[in-house]
């Protein structure tokens, strides 16, 4: 359980990391700088990898048993993602907060919408069932990463906890493979662009890595090195840089292992992994909410609006994660037993 502590830790530095690339697209940061924040889909991937080895152990505390594991997931999660959802859909409705700002590029573009979708209740019904992450790009475009960005994820982790749930798999390492192979097979699909990221498969070596890593802890050590080598063969079929996550997460489950990991136990660090989840969800409709306000006042000075919105953004983003982790999570994990929410689960909290 120690080491599972310290990927608290982890998480919440991926939290922080992924808040940051989302934040300085929009300022007049370095590009140096804005570079190495610029790979926030990898810092997701590695979500997947440590969702993949929380999720294994979750369901072995449940007996392989489907719906208690299930509506555990929903009852500590859900309520902070509707919450979430409603906020930014609200936001949406105030207008193209990069009006204000025209030093903002296309990869400023790619986080923020400038509008709401059409027809809007089409992509409500598919983010509140979590299932905009399966729709096929020609029957509702972009629908992933429409009305919630962040949200994307939580359809591929949904996809997931069916997946594993149902399977109740008795062998991790073995399943672990299997789910490698369905990654490997879809990438080399030709009719893979006909959906998002967000499906199941496109992110399936990373949930083998979690696996393979949740067998090694298990005493199975043969299969954790096999998945990474698999994974890094996969994402070069996309880019080089994916082939970096499976790397990094070798080099994590190393410093697991290690004396000098027990840094990632510090207070700190193991606070922001407790609130990873609504920061990770918040962050962009925060940012979205600042530049609205900040841009106006900022009159087209850049370097004004960078100096207040940065600062202010990251510290209202991680007041309202807190304020999400103590207000709701924490007390909807101790709600009656009796109580459950519609079958939804997010991603990247154990």
């Amino acid at each position: 359980m120690g080491r599972l502590k310290r990927l608290d830790g982890i998480r919440g530095l991926l939290a922080v990391y992924v808040m940051l690339g989302h934040a300085l697209p929009l300022t007049t940061a370095p590009r140096l700088i804005q570079s190495l924040f610029r790979h926030g889909e990898a810092g997701v991937d590695l979500f997947f990898a440590l969702s993949g080895l929380v999720i294994a152990f979750s369901l072995q505390r449940f007996g392989g048993r489907f719906r208690p594991f299930i509506i555990a997931r929903a009852r500590r999660l859900f309520p902070v993602y509707l919450l979430v959802l409603a906020a930014s859909i609200a936001l949406g409705l105030c207008g193209d907060p990069l009006r204000s700002l025209p030093w903002a590029g296309l990869q400023a573009r790619d986080i923020i919408s400038a509008t709401l979708p059409a027809p809007l209740w089409q992509h409500i019904i598919a983010h509140i069932t979590l299932l905009h992450g399966v729709i096929p790009q020609a029957i509702l475009p972009y629908a992933y990463v429409t009305l919630l960005g962040p949200a994307w994820s939580l359809s591929t982790e949904w996809q997931f906890y069916l997946i594993i749930g149902l399977a109740a798999p008795r062998h991790l390492g073995r399943f672990a493979l299997i789910i490698l192979a369905i990654g490997a097979a879809w990438h080399m699909l030709p009719y893979g662009a006909e959906f998002s990221r967000a499906f199941f498969p496109d992110a399936a070596p990373y949930f083998a890595l979690g696996l393979a890593s949740a067998a090694r802890l298990h005493g199975e050590r043969k299969f954790l090195l096999p998945c990474i080598l698999g994974a890094c063969a996969i994402g070069l079929l996309t880019g080089p840089e994916k082939a970096l996550p499976p790397l990094i997460w070798g080099g994590i489950m190393l410093a697991q292992a290690k004396p000098w990991g027990g840094i990632l136990e510090h207070r700190s660090l193991q606070y922001l992994g407790a609130v990873s989840y609504p920061l990770y969800l918040v962050n962009e409709p925060v940012q979205r909410a600042m530049a609205l306000l900040i841009g106006p006042i900022a009159h087209g000075d850049a370097a004004l609006f960078s100096t207040l919105f940065l600062p202010t953004s990251i510290a209202l983003s991680l007041t309202l994660a807190a304020g999400l982790h103590h207000g709701i999570e924490i007390p909807c994990m101790a709600a009656p037993k009796n109580l459950s929410f519609p079958v939804i689960a997010p991603p990247m909290r154990q």
